[in-house]
């Protein structure tokens, strides 16, 4: 098997994605850095940090106190974007999922980064080719799609541009699978990859039958449930993702794609009901 040949590697973004693909890279052996906007984002980094080691321990086959804790010991911590990059081989992004921020952000990276440095978007529903002008190196630039619940979930969506080096695109799926991933190579850009090609439409049908006053969340979960054997509901998922990403993939859509945003946000987030990591979303926790 071909190796990735990174060896330090720079998570911009410690939101609960961004944290778990850290966390992740860290107890498979690499010398990690976490980026964020400032210290007190830093902070609850560190909290989320110390809660995935407990989960690793209590949910990874294998986890030992000392492999979990090993993990906390190879992570680094900045909110100087120059500082975070300096030496890093490879920088996945896992910030907000607000295409002009995106670009920002990589316009800023690429003016710091070494030569050398590999940069791998996590976004879920934006093109790579969208953002790879800003990069200052399409050819060294693609998507690295991870799942939620990392550890358990563990399928990598690799995906280039028309630009992307082969050779990069390459070292991705060998970097996925050292860190405990499945890589899936995407031939060709697809908006959503794989995983949210299915998902997403099937998230926002839940929600136009919630919103339409078609029917309850919790009982549009049994019906899925029940009828498909699957162990979780679409609002489950929800609150599982988190409420604010669906939101910005629905407010950023269609017309009837923002109403159903709008309905989130009145009767979900402005009520802090965020999903699970804030104890209350469509369900209590």
């Amino acid at each position: 098997m071909s190796s990735s040949n990174f060896h330090k590697v720079t998570v911009l973004g410690t939101g609960v994605l961004g944290s778990q693909i850290a966390y992740q890279t860290a107890y498979s052996g690499f010398a990690v850095t976490a980026y964020d906007i400032n210290a007190a984002a830093l902070a609850t980094a560190k909290e989320r940090f110390a809660g995935l080691a407990k989960t690793y321990l209590a949910e990874v086959p294998g986890a030992t106190e000392e492999s979990v804790q090993a993990a906390l010991g190879r992570l680094s911590y900045s909110s100087d974007l120059a500082e975070a990059a300096a030496d890093a081989d490879l920088v996945i992004e896992a910030i907000p999922e607000v295409l002009a921020l995106k670009q920002e952000t990589y316009e800023k990276l690429g003016a710091v980064a070494p030569a050398k440095t590999v940069f791998a978007t996590n976004s879920s529903t934006l093109l790579p080719s969208d953002i790879k002008g800003f990069t200052g190196r399409p050819d060294r630039f693609l998507a690295l799609h991870f799942a939620n619940k990392v550890w358990q979930f563990n399928t990598a969506e690799v995906m280039g541009t028309t630009d992307t080096d082969p050779a990069v695109f390459g070292a991705v799926v060998a970097f996925a699978g050292e860190i405990g991933m499945v890589p899936i190579p995407i031939h060709k850009e697809k908006a959503g990859y794989v995983l949210n090609s299915l998902l997403v439409p099937f998230l926002n049908a839940a929600v136009e039958l919630a919103a339409g006053g078609y029917a309850e969340p919790h009982d549009v979960d049994k019906v899925w449930r029940i009828a498909t054997g699957a162990p979780l509901g679409p609002f489950q998922i929800y609150d599982i993702i988190g409420l604010t990403t669906p939101y910005n993939i629905l407010a950023h859509g269609t017309p009837a794609n923002q109403k159903l945003a709008e309905w989130l946000k009145a009767n979900y987030i402005d009520k802090g009901k965020l999903g699970v990591a804030a104890g209350e979303g469509f369900y209590r926790y």
